[in-house]
């Protein structure tokens, strides 16, 4: 049927010109002569009636070859020859020899040409429709106008219900649901009505041996027209290019894995994003499985996976069809991969991938985990990848895809994809893990050089908060202190050392230490100031500016609260000013005296004095150079006073609740700022607890000292110190009436401790030594270090104080 399809197609080719014959008899003698023949030749039927056929060929060979093919075939013979024109030229042509029969018998030949150019259209012709219709990739359908089959070449896609297809519309001889007909006609219609082509449409179509991967075909409608125009039918050429389009949707998938997978530096979040990558377009179910070591950011393993090494469960993915719920919770480790013969160590070991089909996979789930070994038989799983995860040639842990819907397995190609995709991962998943591992570190030591915890004090309860930085620059150099100091005071303190990184936190933690020393030297806030602005300018000399952190600029707010007189010192160092919350929730900023940031010199250190009120806060905060996000705020710590104001916090809110509103309420520490956050709430010592008494210069008031004391301590029940006590009260106001000078003031103080102080108007201050045995005195002082657990001397204005601490026994 197809070659009759072709010849028919050959005789409905158009002629070019009017038909050049003559008719030759059996003598080789011209018997007639058209007048196709004339224009060609140029000689008239009457010139060449009578002549020999021969005499008008350019060679006698052509003749010869001639006659030969025509006596051997009696059939039509087409050959290429030459004629000779009436002018001597020479005329190319295609000649074909018809064999006739007059009704004597006797033998004609009928003769017909064609110029060559004609000829070698004609053979074009033929060879364009043999090649569409029996050696062209495309497959070729021809239709009526009412979409009928009218002719096809001999691809076909399998399915079809027929061959005999004449006549009958695509929906009768297309497979049930092969094809969206409703979409197909239209098309067809389309180019029908319009009469333009529609080309290299996607056209989708299913395929009967995986119902789940379609095939895709590249479509071209072209309509046929008449020799008037209209259009009579519609032809498609039709070719497959599923292959294409996977190697296209493998390449969109490897890009669109590049782009979405590792979008953070976070582990898990980072392998949920390569199941959530791959499901569903390359598996059904994907999971990642991490060695020990990764899961717990240690450093991965390398080599051989040693015996014992599980791997836990830290991302899965499934398409609707699949597990309701994870087989193996997050965190948890996988049966399946326990044991150093199990698939996971085996392909860990080798560093290959291995490929199973759903019998061999149960077979080996079986042994391990039966429970999923049923659900593989269950859902039908009949292909399962997995793909062991190294990066920097270090084993992190595997990932495992299966294929459960349809009937195509993975392939070679799908393997090569699967390892391209997971190496991918693995860099971001290390990139993550050493993140998370160096931020750690880096936190750590942050913290390790800030206060572990509050002191607890009688008068002072403090909470405090550290925000790291956001960006890559996790160290910085933001601290807070709470220093218990002499006499039941107590140093606040809130600092930032210039710019970032690791030197500015040693820095900070240097600063720190330097301010503890300094602060147990009871000096002012502002002679404190003094002697650090010194140091940081120390560190600048012994050092560049890239190795010293940037010390130079650094802030500082240094207060010190007296729970006796309930006053608040505070110096600064270029820091705003504390926010002081009365026990309403009022919010005011206390105006003190600010000075140069430490490391500038110049100016003095200022302090300014505040008498608080029980049950008031102090909020300390430094957040970094950022300008505050309130324009109408001239600092970042005058926007935490609105903060608070908004908060309406009040004296029954715990500080943890207080210090937690805050953050949240505060504006975000920047990219390369980290922030501390201090508050304290004050109030005054229950006057019970301490008690003052004003001595003359007489040495015969240390007796009555001494009496005074122990009545005290009796009344406050510490009887077990009272001849400490009064051994260090004899010797304190023996030497301040000796070498001191009015006014002489003893003070004891219940605190956390027993405190003893004894003051005096002079500024020379005694010394510890240890006497020899020819000495008469001296032995004072070395008595109270030995019966004290601390001693020190404290300068004031007018005088000094000399104070001592004994721990208070345990009830």
């Amino acid at each position: 049927m197809r070659d009759a399809m072709f010849h028919d197609a050959l005789d409905d080719l158009p002629e070019s010109g009017d038909e050049v014959y003559a008719a030759v008899d059996a003598r080789g003698v011209l018997t007639s002569w058209s007048s196709g023949a004339q224009r060609l030749l140029g000689y008239t039927a009457a010139d060449v009636r009578g002549h020999e056929a021969a005499d008008l060929l350019y060679t006698r060979s052509d003749a010869t070859r001639l006659a030969e093919r025509s006596r051997a075939q009696r059939t039509a013979v087409l050959d290429q020859v030459i004629l000779r024109h009436r002018d001597g030229g020479p005329v190319e042509v295609g000649m074909w020899a018809h064999p006739l029969v007059t009704t004597s018998d006797e033998p004609y030949w009928l003769l017909r040409a064609e110029s060559a150019d004609a000829v070698r259209r004609k053979n074009l012709g033929r060879a364009l429709l043999r090649g569409l219709f029996t050696e062209s990739p495309f497959h070729i359908d021809v239709f009526d106008t009412e979409l009928r089959f009218v002719a096809q070449n001999a691809r076909r896609l399998k399915g079809f219900r027929s061959r005999d297809f004449l006549g009958r519309s695509m929906r009768e001889v297309a497979p049930a649901g092969m094809l969206d007909m409703a979409a197909f006609e239209a098309r067809q219609r389309q180019v029908l009505v319009t009469g333009e082509a529609l080309v290299a449409t996607e056209v989708h179509a299913r395929n009967p041996d995986a119902p789940v991967r379609d095939q895709v075909f590249s479509e071209t409608i072209v309509p046929l027209r008449s020799e008037s125009g209209e259009v009579i039918g519609l032809t498609h050429a039709v070719f497959e290019m599923t292959d294409r389009v996977r190697a296209r949707e493998r390449l969109a998938l490897v890009n669109g894995a590049s782009a979405k997978i590792g979008s953070t530096l976070d582990v898990l979040y980072t392998a949920q994003e390569l199941t959530d990558v791959v499901v569903p377009l390359f598996a059904d179910h994907a999971y990642v499985d991490l060695l020990e070591p990764v899961f717990g950011g240690q450093e991965p393993v390398t080599g051989w996976v040693a015996e014992g090494t599980a791997l836990r469960r830290v991302a899965g993915s499934t398409v609707p069809e699949g597990p309701a719920g994870p087989i193996v919770a997050t965190g948890d480790v996988d049966p399946f991969s326990t044991g150093t013969s199990s698939l996971f160590s085996r392909a860990l070991a080798s560093g290959e991938p291995m490929l199973l089909n759903g019998d061999e996979l149960g077979a080996e789930l079986a042994l391990v985990d039966p429970q999923r070994a049923a659900l593989v038989g269950e859902y039908g799983v009949h292909s399962w990848l997995l793909v062991p995860m190294y990066a920097r040639g270090a084993a992190l842990g595997v990932v495992v895809f299966l294929r459960f819907r349809g009937d195509h397995p993975f392939e070679a190609d799908d393997v090569l994809l699967a390892q391209d995709l997971v190496a991918r991962a693995a860099v971001c998943i290390d990139n993550a893990r050493r993140y998370t591992r160096e931020r750690a570190t880096a936190l750590a030591l942050q913290r390790s050089l800030l206060p572990q915890r509050m002191p607890v004090l009688s008068a002072v309860e403090t909470a405090s908060r550290y925000l790291p930085a956001s960006g890559s620059a996790v160290l910085g150099g933001a601290w807070f202190d709470v220093i218990p100091l002499s006499g039941a005071r107590v140093a606040l303190v809130v600092g930032d050392v210039a710019g970032q990184g690791l030197h500015a936190a040693v820095t900070m933690g240097r600063l720190r230490t330097a301010v503890r020393t300094l602060a147990d030297l009871d000096l002012s806030p502002e002679e404190l100031l003094t002697h650090l602005d010194d140091q940081v300018s120390r560190f600048q000399d012994e050092h560049t500016e890239e190795r010293s952190g940037g010390t130079a600029g650094t802030r500082c707010v240094y207060a010190v609260y007296d729970p006796l007189t309930r006053r608040c010192s505070v110096a600064r160092a270029g820091h705003p000013p504390p926010a002081r919350v009365s026990a309403a929730g009022q919010v005011t900023e206390l105006d003190m005296p600010d000075g140069p940031p430490l490391g500038h010199g110049g100016a003095p250190f200022g302090c300014g004095e505040v008498t608080m009120n029980d049950d008031e806060l102090l909020v300390l905060y430094t957040g970094g150079p950022a300008e505050p996000p309130d324009p109408d705020a001239a600092t970042r710590l005058a926007w935490l006073g609105k903060a608070l104001s908004d908060r309406q916090l009040t004296a029954s809110a715990s500080l943890d609740d207080i210090c937690n509103g805050l953050i949240r309420h505060l504006p975000p520490p920047g990219a390369h700022d980290d922030s501390a956050l201090l508050v304290a709430r004050v109030r005054a010592l229950d006057p019970e607890r301490h008690v003052t008494w004003d001595l003359p210069g007489d040495p015969e008031v240390v007796g009555t000292a001494r009496k005074l004391a122990a009545r005290t301590l009796t009344e406050w029940g510490l009887q077990d110190l009272e001849f400490t006590t009064e051994l260090i009260v004899s010797e304190l106001v023996t030497n301040a009436i000796r070498y001191g000078s009015q006014p002489i003031r003893l003070r004891l103080i219940q605190d956390r401790s027993l405190i003893c102080e004894v003051s005096d108007g002079s500024s020379t201050s005694p010394h510890i030594r240890r006497a020899v045995e020819t000495d008469e005195g001296g032995r004072g002082l070395y008595m109270i270090a030995q019966f004290a657990q601390l001693w020190g001397t404290r300068y004031h204005a007018r005088g000094k104080t000399i104070w001592t601490e004994q721990p208070i026994p345990l009830p």
